[in-house]
């Protein structure tokens, strides 16, 4: 049984019942009690209620009454075997994951001990020519650069093993022999990859034109393969199916601080002023998860952008899932580099 986490989300003034009831509909023995923020302020578990009951507290008392203050927590940032291993340590089933305080995501004991093993597609994009990256690319695909001591699509797809995944196929253009070369038909790491190849660059929509017409009936995950990330992929596809979607893109948010006072105004009159102004905008991330009606939408060898193909469909339900796990898109020397230090920090190996 999948979990969406969001769903144990509580708020401080609500009822010892209230949170009773969500305790009981999710199934996860837990429940987060955040502010409107979503910073984690408390935690409520089963026996805490039960605790709270025997020892006289009324049911309709805020749940802010009985919630434990100071949790077991982990940040995002934090390698899973840390998780496990505090799991372990404190006998917990579940742990909350924080961002700087607050609630993205909650790890359980099953998630971290079992994985399931999924039949969905995973398509990922290597056929660019990493122009920003040359001299880097003018002999090496910039999927097989590597980021410590491994190509960057190789980090991707054993991210993509781990959480379960093991049919991949992967669109190629630039240097298509040294990709398929090193990956062969996936053996080596247990799992199948396959290869599309664009004679002419068709965009990252258009490539999905020439995936096979056999695919099963189920969504294609769809990535970037340039693209280094912990988002819980599990937790995204989750979602895209919890929430009846066409298709999900991920998101995350991105943060421009204009440098001057902008000045709010009617013809000549000033109606108000702010002073560097902060806007904070969903940015594309380059995760998708899309089904498959979405998918046989695009013809052979038609050329599109994914942005520009999400358009054509948005009267369908086409929905963001915003994230705060790490994540860098490998599109310049600078963030190459920076690739070298977090892999290591990170535990993305």
């Amino acid at each position: 049984m999948s979990h969406v986490w969001q769903n144990i989300l509580v708020s401080p003034t609500s009822s010892i019942k209230e949170v009773l009831r969500v305790i009981d509909r999710e199934a996860l023995r837990l429940a987060l009690v955040v502010d409107e923020a979503h910073n984690l302020v408390g935690t409520v578990s089963d026996g805490d209620v039960r605790r709270a009951l025997i020892d006289g507290k009324e049911i309709a008392a805020p749940v802010s009454s009985i919630m434990c203050i100071n949790p077991t927590t982990v940040d995002v940032r934090g390698a899973r075997s840390d998780v496990l291993r505090l799991m372990r340590e404190k006998e917990l089933f579940s742990i909350p994951i924080l961002n700087n305080g607050r609630v993205v995501g909650l790890e359980t004991l099953h998630q971290a001990l079992v994985k399931p093993k999924y039949d969905n597609p995973v398509f990922l994009m290597a056929g660019g020519f990493g122009k920003r990256l040359r001299p880097l690319t003018d002999n090496c695909p910039k999927p097989l650069l590597k980021v410590g001591d491994k190509p960057i699509l190789e980090i991707v797809i054993s991210n993509f093993i781990r959480s379960g995944f093991r049919n991949f196929y992967i669109s190629t253009h630039y240097m298509p022999e040294l990709i398929m070369n090193y990956f062969g038909n996936g053996e080596k790491w247990g799992v199948s990859i396959k290869y599309v190849h664009e004679d002419n660059p068709l965009g990252t929509g258009g490539a999905l034109g020439l995936l096979p017409k056999n695919l099963p009936d189920l969504p294609v995950l769809v990535m970037n393969g340039d693209v280094l990330t912990k988002v819980n992929l599990e937790n995204v596809l989750s979602f895209h199916e919890n929430n009846d979607a066409c298709v999900t893109m991920c998101v995350r948010e991105h943060e421009y601080q204009v440098p001057y006072g902008v000045i709010e105004a009617k013809g000549n009159k000033i109606l108000g002023m702010t002073e560097k102004p902060t806007h904070i905008f969903h940015v594309n991330a380059g995760i998708y998860v899309i089904g498959r009606d979405i998918i046989k939408s695009v013809q052979h060898n038609e050329c599109v952008d994914l942005p520009s193909l999400l358009e054509r469909h948005l009267d369908k339900n086409i929905l963001i899932y915003p994230f705060h796990e790490y994540w860098l898109d490998i599109g310049r020397m600078d963030d190459f580099n920076r690739a070298q230090t977090d892999i290591h920090t990170l535990g993305l190996l």
